[in-house]
């Protein structure tokens, strides 16, 4: 069975405070892109599941959110056969892309059909929400959706379901630990003196500027509470962003914790001619990419 497993971006990202079993208690929204991973998964006698894949940085044990996703189905409805799951990737690691959790998802819906096992939606997101926060908006297969709690609980925007958005994402050659930026979140909103950016506007307005097609708009809404945090933490961060400001780009902002950037362009055209203009950047990695 062979899966496409796809990015995502946060058109918006406000952390709302720590919660007491270590998490952050967030709203965002998400967008589903085209950039994708491939997953192959294959039956394979003696009940063991195995990870190949083409990136030497992805681990290929138990850390893996697609190991865990087929071991947690495995241990839950006795699976004996074992599995081999070949992970292509295409989405660059530890960018705030969320690549792993969407393997993750795509091995919990593959596994649902794979074994026949008849599971719902909501009960397939019950165990995405076990193995990390991002997991279960890639399994409610939807272009936008809002997200609460830690992610994990998901909202379909239904009135976004026909939009889409082209992007240029730029990744730097820098890997972000997500855990790191949210300790250094808590630091910084212990201290009195460090400033943390608040939203000048809701995530409700920034739908209603996609809906409109007023998303490059000055102040259609997009934000990132833990750009800011990963910043400070990657200076060199912020002159990746000026120069993307210098060569024209709009309505800038960094994915999750980073350190991917990406930018709303008004079309089709106008992204392919970005693209033109960045991939000559050999410290980034460029993609053009749209809602998908």
């Amino acid at each position: 069975m062979v899966l496409h497993s796809y990015a995502k971006l946060n058109l918006y990202l406000e952390v709302l405070n720590k919660r007491a079993d270590g998490y952050h208690n967030i709203k965002t929204l998400f967008e589903r892109i085209d950039l994708a991973d491939k997953i192959t998964l294959n039956p394979t006698a003696g009940g063991k599941t195995t990870i190949i894949s083409n990136s030497r940085l992805i681990p290929k044990d138990k850390k893996n959110f697609a190991y865990q996703a087929a071991e947690l189905l495995r241990k839950e409805y006795r699976i004996s056969e074992g599995l081999r799951i070949h992970i292509e990737k295409n989405i660059p690691v530890g960018a705030g892309l969320a690549g792993g959790s969407s393997n993750a998802a795509s091995v919990l819906m593959g596994l649902n059909k794979l074994w026949n096992l008849r599971l719902s939606r909501s009960k397939l997101a019950g165990f995405a929400a076990r193995i990390g926060s991002d997991v279960p908006f890639f399994v409610h297969d939807a272009p936008f959706a809002y997200g609460h709690g830690r992610g994990e609980k998901i909202s379909i925007v239904n009135s976004l379901k026909s939009r889409r958005l082209w992007h240029i994402l730029v990744v730097p050659n820098l890997a972000v630990s997500t855990p790191s930026i949210y300790r250094h979140w808590d630091l910084l909103k212990d201290n009195k003196k460090a400033r943390l950016t608040r939203p000048k506007l809701g995530v409700k307005i920034l739908t209603s500027s996609i809906r409109k097609r007023l998303v490059l708009s000055s102040n259609s809404g997009f934000y990132n509470g833990l750009e800011i945090v990963t910043i400070k933490k990657y200076p060199e961060l912020n002159s990746i962003k000026n120069q993307l400001r210098n060569l024209g780009l709009k309505a800038i902002l960094m994915s999750g914790s980073g350190p991917a950037f990406f930018s709303i362009i008004a079309s089709r055209k106008e992204a392919v001619r970005r693209f033109k203009q960045l991939k000559g950047f050999r410290s980034w990695r460029v993609f053009l990419t749209k809602t998908r």
